[in-house]
């Protein structure tokens, strides 16, 4: 029964990821990486450049964030905090993104009036991915040998040298890992953006408020469902970007993960 569905499961993979990229390379062409889109046509400029800018915007802001609460729980495991941060990590990894999507539009979009903007965006995919690199970090600093600290300790090194200069140097390869899965999450998210990012054909105007910014993970939502060949073409073209990049991404990580084993 599991080598039955394990096949199962490599079949439909190997069947979603051959379509995309048939499909995908078939579509793909020089204007599509030099101009906007016009409609439902045109090329895709504006939606790799928004995709990049609200993914550098999102690590920005949960690198610090998530890399501090993991130090925190892994350093202070038994305390009243370390608790809360950890349940509250567990309730955001099982919160449907639409739902946090929606919690972005009623605070940012409209409470502080932000409208569709790359803040609102950048915000809510950072509280998606927070749960990844905290639990990262903390896995990660758990894994440190304890006889290590202790020996950093009998050598007169402080609790801030031994973590950040020593634990973190052998937890970085882990870290890494979980801030590239963040970021793979966040470039494949589609229904919170609808609420925060919007849609722009424009590509970005260097604001973080009051202007929608395009994506790509929107073009294949939309475009799909239109009946023009050209619409599709940008759809699986989109789709071929996004898929390579997250394959790129677990890649990357699988190496890193590979060598620190070593």
């Amino acid at each position: 029964m599991c080598g039955t569905a394990l096949a199962l499961l490599c079949i439909s993979i190997v069947w979603i990821i051959g379509l995309v990229v048939v499909r995908g390379i078939a579509a793909l062409r020089p204007s599509l990486f030099t101009t906007v889109t016009q409609g439902t046509g045109g090329g895709l400029l504006n939606a790799i450049e928004g995709t990049a800018v609200m993914a550098v915007g999102t690590l920005l802001l949960v690198v610090p964030f998530g890399l501090s609460a993991g130090i925190y729980v892994a350093e202070f495991p038994s305390s009243r905090w370390a608790k809360v941060i950890r349940f509250l990590a567990d309730v955001l990894v099982g919160l449907p993104s639409i739902v946090l999507g929606y919690f972005g539009y009623v605070t940012m979009v409209e409470g502080l009036g932000w409208q569709f903007s790359v803040a609102a965006a950048s915000i809510t995919l950072a509280i998606i991915s927070l749960p990844y690199v905290s639990r990262a970090t903390e896995v990660a600093l758990v894994e440190v040998p304890q006889e290590l600290r202790e020996a950093a300790y009998a050598m007169g090194a402080g609790a801030g040298t031994v973590t950040l200069r020593i634990c973190m140097r052998l937890a970085l390869p882990a870290v890494i890992t979980g801030v590239l899965l963040a970021l793979s999450v966040s470039v494949g998210e589609t229904a919170p953006l609808l609420y925060t990012a919007g849609w722009s054909n424009y590509a970005w105007d260097g604001r973080l408020t009051g202007s929608p910014i395009g994506y790509l993970t929107y073009v294949i939502w939309a475009f799909i469902n239109e009946p023009f060949a050209s619409a599709h073409a940008l759809a699986y073209a989109a789709a071929f970007l996004v898929t390579t990049f997250v394959l790129l991404i677990s890649i990357a990580s699988r190496l890193i993960l590979i060598r620190r084993r070593r």
